[in-house]
């Protein structure tokens, strides 16, 4: 385990804590996922999936990043920095993706 596996395993901690705590705030049965220039979202997903689908996706990006240093090191630099901006970006836009949709009715 690298050290910046410490911080992966906090992000994913602090969303599921954000599931935990936000999701039975939201209201709708869908959730705007991305939104587009003029502030209006581009599309939705359904409410689980937009909450528990981040977790997947975290643990795919983690899993794909630890198959390319173990099967092709010569061509992966600066995995534990990509680790560790990986898990605040994707911990930080969960939370801006929850609150976003805990304040609309």
């Amino acid at each position: 385990m690298v050290p910046a596996d410490y911080v992966f395993g906090f992000a994913i901690a602090f969303v599921v804590s954000l599931n935990l705590y936000l999701g039975p705030r939201i209201a709708s049965e869908r959730v705007a996922m991305q939104w587009g220039p003029n502030g209006e979202p581009t599309w939705y997903a359904p409410k689980w999936l937009a909450m528990w689908g981040m977790i997947a996706f975290m643990a795919a990006v983690r899993l794909f990043i630890w198959a390319a240093s173990t099967y092709t090191p010569q061509h992966v630099h600066g995995a534990e920095l990509g680790i560790v901006i990986f898990s605040l970006i994707a911990a930080g836009s969960h939370l801006f993706v929850l609150m976003k949709a805990r304040a609309t009715p």
